[in-house]
């Protein structure tokens, strides 16, 4: 019997198809870290999202994987039962999910996104300025994109706020709480 995707999983990156010629794959993360990926030896699998029904129904949903390293930009990763590229590339575009569990640890000060976003965001004030709907990396840091909340619009050239993650202005970020509190103005 398959084991079932996990309640708490979490896509971390996509096959971009077989790397060698005994079978393993090269996996793009979408992570610039891509320890999600080396933490588990577990990943859960779904059918590229435009794949035909047929293909989709002969998708595996667990790759048991055996062997796991970062190469440039992306991580090749050995499947047992995957024996050579043709295999392999038979799970071109496959998405691979991980359990956020098995995530390691992150250090004091630092968050997986997944965990911020649809957190309630507000200012020092206490007004709330809506919800985390993503980020976006820059480079030397990350920016907070907030849905304004239910009722507020925003001028139709900017339908989200875009606030950098940064200690200048964020001040507290509460998981247990779901909610971030932040140096912004309602106006910015």
């Amino acid at each position: 019997m398959e084991e079932a995707r996990p309640d708490d999983a979490v896509e971390v990156g996509r096959i971009l198809g077989g790397w060698g010629v005994k079978g393993w794959i090269r996996v793009q993360p979408f992570s610039s870290d891509p320890q999600a990926l080396f933490s588990s030896r577990r990943w859960h699998l779904l059918p590229p999202a435009d794949a035909p029904g047929p293909v989709a129904a002969r998708w595996p949903a667990l790759l048991k994987i055996t062997n796991a390293r970062e190469h440039g930009e992306a991580v090749v990763a050995q499947v047992q039962d995957v024996a050579d590229r043709d295999a392999a590339e038979a799970l071109r575009g496959g998405r691979i999910f991980v359990s956020r569990a098995s995530f390691p640890t992150a250090a004091t000060g630092e968050y997986y996104w997944v965990d911020l976003i649809g957190l309630a965001v507000s200012n020092r004030q206490g007004e709330p300025l809506g919800q985390v709907v993503g980020l976006i990396e820059t480079g030397p840091q990350c920016v907070l994109r907030v849905a304004p909340p239910e009722g507020e619009a925003l001028p139709a050239d900017e339908p989200e706020r875009l606030i950098p993650f940064v200690d200048a202005y964020v001040d507290e970020v509460d998981l247990p709480g779901r909610r971030i509190v932040v140096d912004w103005g309602r106006d910015y």
